[in-house]
């Protein structure tokens, strides 16, 4: 064992690894998740996705392959034996968040984000009410909003902030909510009048945010439900109507499900998959009774009726809440395999797990802070109250950060996720759905939200960084299986990418070139090889210009299936028999294939272009331009089926060398990549190459790889 997870046992030893339980985490891991170890795999997203284990699956397939289930709406014996479990599903789910079936029922839905929207949907909405939200909520949460304005109610984000009191006692905790501007919507006939009826008034929240993995303080439920009067700032908002209180606890579920003994939240949502990997495609909704019957059901369907007659209006509905809620056959066999991932936790106990979990997240947050560069700037900027040793306690098992380089700039969070991807870590990027928090702790306003959608930011794009500011965050998440090493494997690869040891400054200047601050360190660019065509041959060049979007010309078209599908290698070889070859003073590409008698010669700089059209790729949406039939005759021809070629609309941009804040990056947020699916560059080392080739002969293969051919 080395030194430095001997101090981390030394430190947390006592709640690492479930120390009383069943199995060590080591055992579970080498056991129940040999599929990480296999494809070396450090999987740190368990926040998006946990992991199902081999024995919670063979638990499953057990299941199906030897009992029958059948359709409990049926009144068969197999049909009654499946409702009765699925009855006992239920209950589990009760179990879990400590809620008493006299007080609570249990809908399964297709996900939480189906709970939330029924909650949404069938809500007592009216022009008197409020609809509350905190600003750390999940896109999911915010579209309930949608249904509440469409009714004339009005929406309101708040800021939650504890202030201290001391008291003789001792200190005490005052609520304070911060409203941020009332929205309505103007709806025919829901001008705000006097209340006729009762006003009802929704508010939600996480029990752990999914952007920073702040816990929200549960007495919120009783404070909001029992006497939202001591709340600073909630009267100014809303003056009348009982409140009702929603919990999304997709996230929180799985390290602290809500004791609803103790905090009797209205509504509970919940998803299996991220409590322990499967099944997907379902959830539940806790709902309680007095809640469940202020609810407005519409649609109805097969299930949710008692009778129907089908030329008049006329319907009966069923009085029972899952009946009523849950439209028609529920996916019965993934409620029977939940039972199977409830015995993975309860063996553990969510305790121990909570223990576990948040002894690495403390441990990691320690060392992503104590990075330094060379010249003592911070490598990681952390979001949410981790430099806060009081607040620790109110952090889950979420950490997320930004990357800064030695001068103050920002590392992208695609080029880091990109990384670490090629270092065999899987991690999440971007704002996860939740816009309120990832504009509070990135600090973004208004206009900078609305001027980065101007400029073409969508989520899951590659625009990291807009105007020098990020526009996401990187975010790592453990579940119960997570380990020291996947710890020490990410804290390690921080380091060795992005922490700079030292700074080379020239006069104060920033290096331009290897004239000045260059440090000899046994690398030297020997060749640069240049793609035209994605997935064809290139050729080598011992100097190349550069453009906004990497090499000139580099990966600039792609050929498309008669089908509309982008055409790779992977799926048609005869593309690595093409050939390419740019002379930039003929401003010509050249391209041959054994196949065709005619070399083919393509102007780079030419009018004569075919309509703009659009294809989508890796995500993204591409403005390109097609070629005449000769060209495409000839593609078709040399791949051996029908073709056409495309080339990104961008080519004719100039390079542009923007400056920040004083550093020249090469980076304009306005254009995309060429067809690339990593980087604009990829390097390989002689060392590579030759135990590619080493590898090849020992197979019996006579091909030889250069940097040309293995692309």
């Amino acid at each position: 064992m080395d030194a430095a997870k001997e101090e981390f046992l030394r430190d947390f030893g006592e709640h690492y690894g479930y120390p009383n339980g069943p199995k060590s985490v080591d055992q579970i891991r080498a056991t129940e998740f040999k599929r990480l170890q296999l494809q070396d795999l450090v999987y740190l997203d368990h926040a998006g996705a946990t992991l199902y284990s081999d024995l919670q699956m063979e638990s499953v397939f057990n299941d199906l392959t030897t009992n029958l289930y059948a359709n409990p709406h049926s009144q068969s014996d197999s049909s009654s034996a499946t409702l009765d479990i699925v009855k006992n599903a239920r209950q589990q789910v009760l179990d879990y968040c400590n809620a008493s079936p006299k007080e609570y029922k249990c809908i399964f839905t297709s996900g939480a984000t189906a709970a939330l929207k029924l909650v949404g949907e069938a809500f007592p909405w009216s022009c008197n009410s409020s609809f509350m939200y905190t600003m750390e909520n999940h896109n999911s949460v915010l579209g309930i909003r949608e249904y509440a304005l469409g009714q004339g109610a009005a929406a309101i984000a708040v800021d939650i902030e504890g202030e201290l009191h001391p008291e003789i006692s001792g200190e005490t905790i005052t609520t304070k909510i911060s409203p941020h501007q009332v929205q309505r919507r103007k709806v025919a006939g829901s001008l705000k009048e006097e209340p006729t009826g009762d006003v009802y008034n929704l508010f939600a929240f996480p029990s752990e945010c999914n952007f920073s993995g702040l816990r929200f303080d549960l007495d919120l439920v009783k404070i909001i439900k029992e006497d939202s009067s001591k709340i600073l700032g909630i009267s100014s908002v809303c003056q009348s109507g009982q409140w009702m209180v929603l919990i999304d606890a997709a996230k929180g579920c799985a390290t602290m499900p809500p004791d609803l003994s103790k905090y009797p939240a209205d509504f509970v949502a919940i998803s299996f998959y991220k409590l322990f990997g499967y099944p997907t495609g379902l959830g539940a909704l806790i709902v309680r009774n007095d809640a469940a019957k202020l609810l407005k059901k519409t649609y109805f369907s097969g299930g949710t009726v008692s009778a129907s007659i089908a030329d008049i209006d006329f319907i009966k509905r069923r009085e029972g809440i899952e009946e009523l809620f849950e439209d028609g056959t529920v996916s019965f066999l993934s409620i029977v395999s939940i039972r199977h991932g409830f015995k993975i936790l309860n063996s553990l106990t969510v305790s121990a797990i909570s223990r576990h979990i948040a002894s690495l997240a403390l441990y990691t947050r320690k060392m992503l802070l104590a990075m330094r560069h060379g010249n003592g700037s911070s490598v990681c900027i952390l979001y949410g109250h981790h430099n806060s040793m009081k607040l620790c306690h109110e952090m889950g098992p979420i950490i997320s950060f930004n990357l800064k380089r030695p001068d103050g700039s920002w590392y992208g969070y695609r080029e880091v996720e990109k990384l670490a991807s090629l270092s065999g870590i899987q991690l999440r990027t971007g704002c996860f759905c939740n816009p309120g928090a990832c504009a509070k702790y990135l600090g973004l306003s208004h206009l900078d939200l609305i001027s980065n959608t101007e400029a073409g930011h969508v989520c899951w794009d590659d625009l990291d960084i807009i105007n020098g500011k990020p526009v996401g965050a990187v975010r790592i998440s453990f579940g119960y299986m997570s380990t020291y090493e996947d710890v020490k494997k990410f804290v390690d690869f921080v380091a060795s990418s992005f922490m700079s040891p030292q700074i080379h400054i020239d006069h104060g200047n920033q290096m331009k070139g290897l004239d000045k601050g260059f440090v000899d360190t046994g690398y030297y660019l020997k060749s640069i090889t240049i793609y035209p065509i994605k997935s064809c041959g290139g050729f080598s060049a011992s100097s190349w210009p550069l453009s906004n979007n990497g090499l000139t010309h580099d990966r600039e078209w792609i050929l498309k299936s008669l089908t509309g599908e982008i055409l790779t290698q992977k799926k048609v070889p005869e593309m690595g028999f093409i050939s390419t070859f740019i002379d930039l003073s003929q401003g010509m590409l050249f391209v041959e294939s054994p196949r065709c008698e005619e070399r083919l010669q393509i102007r780079l700089e030419s009018d004569v272009y075919g309509v703009i059209e659009e294809i989508e790729l890796y995500g993204q949406r591409y403005e390109v331009y097609s070629y005449d039939n000769e060209t495409n005759s000839w593609f078709s021809e040399a791949i051996g089926k029908t073709c056409s070629l495309l080339r990104y609309s961008s080519f004719d941009q100039d390079f542009m060398l923007n400056k920040i804040k004083g550093a020249a990056t090469c980076r304009d947020p306005k254009n995309k990549l060429n067809f690339a699916n990593e980087a604009q560059f990829l390097l390989v080392s002689e060392e590579s190459v030759s135990d590619l080739n080493r590898r090849l002969s020992s197979e019996g293969h006579i091909w030889k790889s250069d940097a040309s051919q293995c692309k």
